[in-house]
């Protein structure tokens, strides 16, 4: 779920630089997705509904930086059988260059680089089932997950500097956007289940659902005057455990400065 700022009535100069950031996260959707390669892929190599990490083939990519000094990242995915295609992808980043106010062109300027969602990065999924937490501190390895899962996004402290309205922020906490459940009972964890959000402590000891039961995420902006993100969720109305184009669709946010359980708006 990628977020994208409120753009109504901001000074020109400002837009132009949430274009090119737009244009940014357009190009990262299209590399990455929580589908497997082909519609063929999700009948022949389905994610099971009551899958173990045993069961999968599964393998791990490089070390994640976080701005956390002691915590690194490990993520894991699922490897379809038989491919040619399985190499890891390295691992991106969403830190961009802003434009120039007065060129439009890239700026030169070091300063003028931030992150999509200040002081967050992201990790987008790919056969991504799960990620492991490792705190240097404590040589302690956790994952966020019990389970596989497919992760859609993993936000995590940037580990490159970043500001909020010239004021230095930084994070201590991550944001996941997931399916985790085979919810419409169909045996598979895919993307017609519903989408849950989660916040977890810095440590990974404590996981917090984000959006009550019944909703499924679909959305995300970000108010950068608040520092706020707002979760646009459809309600399961039917409770089949999917959603549908006529389902009613609520809009619920979190602070960020200190995230707990979304607020419902309407």
């Amino acid at each position: 779920m990628h977020f994208t700022r409120t753009i109504a009535l901001l000074p020109l100069a400002l837009l132009a630089v949430l274009i090119s950031c737009a244009h940014e996260e357009k190009k990262s959707e299209e590399l990455t997705s929580i589908e497997f390669s082909s519609a063929e892929d999700t009948t022949k190599y389905p994610l099971k509904g009551n899958a173990t990490f045993k069961q999968l083939n599964s393998t791990v990519n490089s070390v994640v930086l976080t701005g956390l000094d002691s915590i690194r990242l490990i993520n894991i995915y699922k490897v379809k059988p038989g491919s040619e295609k399985n190499v890891n992808r390295e691992e991106g980043t969403t830190y961009y260059r802003k434009l120039d106010d007065n060129t439009g062109e890239p700026s030169s300027d070091e300063d003028n680089f931030c992150y999509f969602m200040p002081g967050m990065d992201v990790i987008s999924g790919y056969n991504l089932i799960n990620v492991g937490h490792y705190d240097m501190a404590t040589s302690r390895l956790s994952y966020f997950f019990q389970k596989p899962v497919l992760v859609r996004n993993l936000y995590f402290p940037g580990v490159k500097r970043d500001s909020l309205k010239g004021i230095p922020v930084s994070r201590d906490f991550f944001l996941a956007s997931v399916y985790d459940q085979d919810t419409n009972n169909d045996s598979l964890i895919n993307k017609k289940d519903l989408r849950r959000m989660y916040h977890f402590d810095k440590r990974n000891t404590t996981r917090t659902a984000l959006l009550p039961e019944r909703y499924s995420a679909i959305r995300s902006t970000y108010d950068y005057r608040n520092d706020i993100m707002y979760i646009y969720a459809k309600y399961d109305a039917n409770k089949n455990g999917t959603t549908e184009k006529t389902e009613p669709v609520s809009i619920f946010y979190i602070n960020l400065k200190a995230p707990s359980k979304a607020r419902k708006m309407i």
